[in-house]
């Protein structure tokens, strides 16, 4: 019964006293007036040149693009890092391991008619490669050209395995009435 007396008073009130249909029409309100605004609304706020602002509420982390191959008795990595330097970038190394790491700061700021947009990207990124066994990591080199680092690390020549003949030998005669179980 009390359900329902505060159903009926609720249907009474007018727009301008039930807090749900003030904040409703406030809400249409607000995006009638950013309507034409760029950057406001549904169907500009998605458009391309307004995806970076979106970009700060992605979970993902910020993973440079490798390549890593073995070519001609060296090991190569390359790590696509634009807009880096090569101060931005630390390689670390054991015999098993490449850890390439750092941080990525970005700034822009554009200006048109009457629009004014700055942003900012800031982002920690670490790559680790496990190197193959035999890799010389004491004489490795790093560049960083463009944006690409390229790591290069001597590998170990390939060691033929020294193959032995073992000669058959005839069983001494004690072995061989052990196996004819004479």
């Amino acid at each position: 019964m009390k359900d329902e007396k505060e159903k009926m008073e609720l249907e009474r009130m007018t727009p301008e006293t039930n807090p749900f249909r003030m904040m409703h029409r406030f809400t249409r309100d607000m995006e009638r007036l950013f309507e034409g605004l760029p950057g406001f609304g549904f169907p500009t706020f998605f458009r391309s040149d307004f995806r970076p602002f979106l970009m700060e509420f992605d979970k993902k982390e910020w993973l440079p693009q490798l390549e890593v191959l073995h070519n001609d008795g060296q090991f190569i990595v390359r790590a696509d890092l634009p807009g880096l330097t090569r101060n931005d970038v630390i390689i670390e190394m054991t015999s098993e391991t490449l850890v390439i790491r750092g941080e990525r700061k970005a700034e822009t700021e554009e200006k048109r008619e009457g629009f004014f947009r700055t942003e900012r990207m800031y982002g920690s990124f670490y790559r680790q490669v496990p190197l193959p066994e035999g890799v010389k990591t004491e004489n490795a080199v790093a560049t960083f050209t463009n944006g690409v680092l390229e790591i290069t690390i001597p590998a170990a020549t390939k060691v033929e395995p020294e193959i032995r003949k073992l000669e058959i030998k005839e069983p001494i005669p004690a072995q061989r009435a052990k196996a004819t179980g004479a």
